[in-house]
C-alpha cells in the first residue's frame, strides 16, 4: 500500500463522496482508487455495504485541507499521517445491544440450533448473551413465544462476529471429537 493512501480507502472515499464537494478526481487521488469506482460511489452501485469512515476523526484529513481542496478543484488532498494507531488488545468489551435487537437473540438461537446442533446450549447463550435456559427452552420448542421466532443469521444482524461463531463450532468440534474418543477406550 502506498504511504500517502488512507486507512480504508474505498470507506474514505464513501465518506468523502457523501459528506464533501471534493470532485470524483479529488477522491480518487486521495484514495487511490478509479475516479469511475468514485463515480460508482456516487450513484450508489459501487460500495453498497460499506460504512463510510470519517478520515477526519482519525486525523488523516483536517477540515481545513478539505475546505481549501473544495474551493480550488485543481488542488490534491494531502494526508496528515499514516502511522495510525490500531488497537491490537484482545479484551472483550462486553457490547450494548439496543432494544431493537434484544428480540432478535431468540432468532439468533433458533438459527445457531438449526445450523449448528454441535454448539451446547451453553456456547450458544454466551454467543448470542441469553440465558441457558432460554436456549433449552427453544431447542425444546417450549420457549413462551416459540410460534413468532424466525430464525435470522446472528452474524449478520452483527449480534457476534464470523470468527466468534467459527472459533465456537471448532471448539463443539474439538469437545466431540474427545468424546467419541472416550467412547472407544
Amino acid at each position: 500500500m502506498a504511504n500517502n493512501t488512507p486507512l480504508m480507502p474505498m470507506a474514505t472515499a464513501v465518506w468523502l463522496v457523501e459528506n464533501t464537494t471534493l470532485t470524483f478526481k479529488q477522491i480518487a487521488n486521495f484514495c487511490n482508487l478509479h475516479e469511475v469506482e468514485i463515480q460508482g460511489i456516487a450513484d450508489g452501485e459501487v460500495a453498497k455495504g460499506i460504512i463510510a469512515y470519517n478520515p477526519i476523526i482519525s486525523g488523516q484529513l483536517t477540515r481545513e485541507e478539505i475546505s481549501l481542496s473544495s474551493n480550488d478543484h485543481n488542488r490534491p488532498l494531502k494526508i496528515n499521517s499514516t502511522d495510525i494507531e490500531i488497537s491490537s488488545s484482545e479484551n472483550k468489551i462486553k457490547k450494548y445491544i439496543p432494544l431493537s435487537k434484544r428480540q432478535d437473540k431468540p432468532d439468533s438461537a433458533l438459527w445457531l440450533l438449526k445450523h449448528h446442533p454441535e454448539l451446547k446450549d451453553s456456547q450458544i447463550g454466551k454467543l448470542v448473551s441469553i440465558t441457558t435456559n432460554s436456549v433449552k427452552a427453544i431447542r425444546n420448542k417450549n420457549y413462551w413465544n416459540y410460534n413468532n421466532l424466525n430464525a435470522k443469521d446472528p452474524v449478520a444482524m452483527s449480534l457476534f462476529s464470523q470468527k466468534d461463531l467459527m472459533e465456537a463450532i471448532e471448539k463443539a468440534q474439538r469437545r466431540i471429537k474427545r468424546e467419541k474418543s472416550a467412547k472407544k477406550k
